[in-house]
């Protein structure tokens, strides 16, 4: 679990980013301590990327401050992370084998402590027995495993990870998400940028949504859940709920439609506009916990609970 009281590996405070007109990062703070799986969340183009490229020093911030481990981001640092961007950077036309070791001596290894550690990588992943084919030949979810490879191989002790479950079939995802919680059982610092809402919640300690380039929502993933209880309902029936007022969203998961509730509205302000209604037949009404998904929705949209 995360170690609060240990110096925290990134510290991001107060941080913004223009590009001419655009203002990218508005004020952005957060920050990530080992042995933690940090989430960053986001709609698109709200921020997250070049937060992430604030913190690599790809960019420099206009405002605010940036530390890794400790302090600016040196030059020695950066064979200590490991990145895994939404756009994936593999020499396509290259053999698999040989690209992962051009990667690996990038971050200092020696050839053949790479080809060492590799072997075990590429059969723990399925790809050993097409580690001399083209990257371009390989499957998407191959690609995406050997771009994890890619990432993890020299040992990183800050890993941030962009949709790392892309392309991947679910006995892959559980593999990957198997390695990744071992990273953070290692003490290592674990960032992770995902749209897939049930792998933040199945993963990690704390998450920061960031919204329009501002950080709006940040902390444990079991207190948010728990400031928001109460703003989802679970109905099971007949009929279109599609379209009820004072909700945000309407889904069906299990059977069941889930209903995000706008702030202010009580579920028992639901279900007396459901019972006046003749084209709907309810069989199940509950108040349900708010799932991450939901409290995207609510946050996105504006709608957060009083207090």
């Amino acid at each position: 679990m995360t170690t609060q009281s240990s110096t925290p590996t990134v510290q991001i405070t107060g941080v913004r980013k223009s590009f001419g007109a655009v203002r990218a990062v508005d004020d952005v703070s957060f920050d990530v301590y080992p042995g933690e799986i940090f989430g960053m969340l986001g709609p698109n183009g709200a921020g997250k990327t070049t937060t992430i490229r604030l913190m690599l020093d790809i960019f420099r911030p206009d405002a605010g401050k940036v530390a890794v481990f400790g302090g600016p981001m040196e030059e020695e640092k950066k064979n200590r992370i490991g990145y895994m961007p939404e756009e994936r950077g593999m020499y396509r036309d290259q053999k698999l084998e040989s690209t992962l070791v051009y990667f690996a001596r990038l971050k200092g290894m020696d050839e053949d402590e790479a080809r060492d550690r590799l072997a075990g990588w590429l059969q723990r992943l399925d790809l050993y027995d097409h580690r001399q084919k083209r990257v371009q030949d390989l499957s998407k979810g191959m690609q995406q495993k050997a771009q994890i490879i890619s990432t993890l191989v020299h040992e990183p002790d800050l890993i941030i990870i962009d949709e790392p479950f892309s392309g991947l079939d679910p006995v892959n995802t559980r593999l990957v998400k198997e390695i990744i919680e071992e990273q953070r059982q290692a003490g290592r610092t674990i960032i992770m940028s995902t749209h897939q809402m049930y792998q933040v919640e199945a993963l990690c300690n704390r998450i920061v949504l960031i919204d329009k380039g501002r950080s709006v929502l940040y902390g444990a993933v079991d207190e948010i859940k728990r400031r928001f209880a109460g703003n989802a309902v679970l109905i099971e029936g007949e009929g279109d709920f599609t379209s009820v007022d004072g909700v945000l969203d309407a889904y069906q998961r299990n059977g069941a439609w889930h209903l995000p509730l706008a702030a202010g509205i009580s579920p028992q302000e639901v279900l007396r506009s459901l019972a006046s209604r003749e084209d709907v037949h309810i069989e199940r009404f509950e108040v349900a916990e708010a799932s991450l998904d939901d409290i995207f929705v609510m946050v996105v949209q504006g709608e957060t609970p009083d207090g």
